[in-house]
């Protein structure tokens, strides 16, 4: 109910990530890819869940679009009369074209500014990432972009160059920081969970960079 606003979604996540957040949420999904379900069992379980309540699939990760078969998952699911959302770190703009076709809404994450993209990912090439954003507001699809704030480091510095990088964006969401204690970086272990006052002071600063700005989380 919250992975896919306004539909109940079931969320399904792909191994393997070409970035390396400190403060990621989902670790064991990391670097290389893991063996899955197969088809055949995805189907299986698919059909407990449209019987149960699902209406919508969430792909997560990870980062899906590394997976060569990420249209097919898609189709897939959609052959199910399902909607479908894709989240991407946007680090491959080739294959969310591809997709952006396909699926009902895109949620793309924007880290950092980018003076601290590679500080914080490990991931350096900008080009992709303003490139997938540039897609996103020119496509047709639904999308958010959105930003983890992590009050320690996300300043107003950082967010006024995040602001610069969506400028003309649909809909921006700003969602808080949640430590825990699998994170691959120690240090952001023990940041305090992001303040609902520091979201809102967010949201105030980007103030007219998308048409729409969310709190969500908060």
């Amino acid at each position: 109910m919250v992975d896919f606003p306004g539909h109940m979604a079931a969320v399904f996540f792909v191994s393997g990530c070409n970035f390396n957040c400190r403060f990621c949420h989902n670790p064991s999904l990391l670097r290389r890819c893991q063996a899955g379900l197969s088809w055949q069992d995805l189907e299986k379980a698919c059909a407990r869940l449209v019987q149960e309540w699902a209406k919508a699939a969430v792909i997560s990760g990870g980062e899906p679009t590394l997976a060569d078969d990420l249209p097919e998952l898609i189709n897939f699911f959609k052959s199910l009369s399902w909607k479908v959302k894709l989240d991407t770190n946007g680090s491959r703009p080739g294959v969310l074209a591809e997709c952006m076709p396909l699926v009902d809404y895109i949620a793309m994450d924007v880290k950092a500014g980018p003076s601290a993209y590679q500080r914080l990912t490990g991931f350096s090439d900008m080009d992709r990432i303003t490139e997938s954003i540039t897609l996103l507001k020119e496509g047709d699809t639904d999308y958010e972009l959105r930003t983890t704030v992590i009050e320690s480091f996300h300043d107003d510095g950082q967010l006024l160059a995040i602001a610069d990088m969506i400028r003309g964006a649909r809909r921006y969401v700003l969602q808080p920081f949640v430590p825990r204690e699998d994170m691959p970086d120690p240090e952001f272990r023990v940041f305090k969970r992001t303040s609902p006052d520091r979201l809102q002071q967010a949201r105030e600063l980007m103030e007219g960079c998308a048409a729409e700005i969310v709190v969500r989380g908060d």
